[in-house]
């Protein structure tokens, strides 16, 4: 049960997710994660690195879906002026919305990678549903009440993972 939350990559940011690297494996499609994964859960709009990093995306033909489980307004308010697609109360981890996404985007499963900041949500969901998993380290420090809670369970987690000698990375 516990490699459900083994996500199959580990990066700082997703500024450091290369599209090059994503092409040469055949990726076509991103689902990202939206709140402390693109930015801070309380930033309104994307920074102007994560606007480059999207153009750069869209250069190497990926389309992008943001899969959140924040309300459509907040979702909306993100997403639109960048023109990308979403998924709203997606009700992360179970895997309805993962699926959604791939079939809007036209793409497989194995064409795309699901990335996020949560091993519950994002990573278990992702794993689960049979994609790809990137988890990436969380923009801000602070979360909401919810992600909270989910914070403490994941530190068990990772420290599991860690003794058993299953982790390539460090925090």
């Amino acid at each position: 049960m516990l490699k459900h939350f083994l996500p199959n990559e580990h990066v700082k940011s997703v500024l450091d997710i290369n599209p090059e690297e994503l092409k040469v494996k055949g990726i076509k499609g991103i689902i990202t994660d939206l709140d402390n994964t693109l930015v801070e859960w309380d930033r309104p709009n994307a920074t102007p690195q994560l606007i480059k990093w999207f153009d750069e995306i869209r250069k190497h033909q990926i389309l992008v879906t943001i899969v959140s489980n924040n309300n459509e307004d907040r979702v909306k308010a993100f997403s639109e002026p960048l023109k990308i697609p979403f998924i709203f109360r997606a009700r992360k981890p179970m895997t309805v919305a993962f699926n959604k996404a791939v079939a809007q985007m036209g793409i497989l499963k194995d064409e795309s990678v699901v990335i996020g900041d949560q091993l519950l949500t994002d990573v278990l969901g992702g794993n689960r549903s049979g994609f790809h998993t990137i988890l990436v380290t969380p923009v801000a420090q602070t979360d909401g009440a919810a992600t909270k809670f989910n914070r403490f369970i994941e530190r068990r987690i990772l420290n599991w993972f860690r003794k058993k000698g299953m982790l390539q990375w460090e925090d």
